[in-house]
């Protein structure tokens, strides 16, 4: 009787994920103890449903894939929404996150991304399909990410820039 009451498996549909996800980094790092070294791994994933929601996490863990999977918990916590005008940013912005500088250009359609290391994998799930950036100052895989991120922040949308114009 108890069989007949349950969901056949084969009848399911495959669970689809919100939100693709790209690992930009794993890094090995370790702690001194009384023991010696404990190692563990750190991971930085960003996550996005390339319609302009992207959301980045940086967690550590004992395996890659623990890591990995925590990170994925705190980017979907940590998503924000990207203004984007017909494939590209509203307008042009430059930002310093600690020792990372970056540049960030509206483009034309048929451009594509004009980006490099881990600004390409944030700007591509978040749904840019057009921009121009550029990278300077520290090459710190981490540090450019939060750098796209509080970028992404500061932007404006095209109704907001219209107000300010007035």
């Amino acid at each position: 009787m108890a069989r007949d009451n349950k969901r056949e498996r084969s009848n399911r549909e495959p669970i689809k994920r919100d939100f693709e996800q790209k690992v930009v980094e794993i890094k090995r790092v370790t702690r001194v103890v009384a023991g010696g070294k404990r190692m563990r791994f750190r991971a930085l994933v960003v996550i996005g449903d390339k319609k302009g929601k992207v959301g980045m996490g940086l967690r550590k863990g004992v395996d890659v894939a623990e890591s990995v999977n925590k990170a994925v918990n705190a980017a979907k916590k940590n998503m924000i929404m990207v203004p984007l005008i017909n494939g590209t940013i509203p307008h042009q912005i430059k930002l310093k996150y600690k020792s990372s500088r970056i540049i960030l250009l509206p483009a034309r359609p048929g451009t594509g991304i004009i980006a490099g290391g881990a600004l390409r994998s944030v700007l591509d799930l978040a749904g840019v399909k057009n921009i121009l950036s550029k990278m300077l100052g520290s090459s710190n895989k981490v540090n450019n990410v939060k750098a796209v991120f509080e970028a992404f922040k500061k932007m404006k949308t095209a109704d907001q820039l219209r107000q300010a114009r007035k």
